[in-house]
């Protein structure tokens, strides 16, 4: 049996690989858009994709599904936002920055509350 630290380790590590593999998905995708049908950064975005459903469903064998879904759904959200805004120079308003902080504090709340 895992213990806590390394069940704990595992889950962020996996989680975040997750995240950061959708968020360069993301990314890819958008800079290929409008590009045609067919371009190296759609076909990178799809591939990216392809690889975050793998380490997803690492995930899903070892978590709850109510665990995991809305932390990796979550974060992403948060991390697409910073790329957008910092990568893409995409304008995000303060109640947008302020919409993320609230996912940040419900993201902490299932991912921990799971814990007590």
């Amino acid at each position: 049996m895992m213990s806590f630290s390394t069940t704990s380790i595992l889950f962020s590590f996996l989680i975040l690989l997750t995240v950061a593999l959708n968020t360069g998905a993301q990314l890819l995708l958008k800079m290929g858009s409008g590009q045609g049908l067919l371009n190296l950064y759609l076909l990178g975005g799809i591939v990216v994709y392809g690889l975050s459903t793998g380490v997803y469903i690492l995930v899903l064998g070892k978590f709850n599904l109510s665990v995991a879904y809305p932390v990796v759904i979550g974060l992403t959200v948060v991390a697409t936002t910073i790329v957008g805004s910092f990568v893409l120079q995409e304008k995000v308003t303060p109640v947008q920055w302020t919409g993320i902080g609230l996912m940040i504090a419900a993201i902490f709340a299932i991912a921990f509350g799971k814990i007590t």
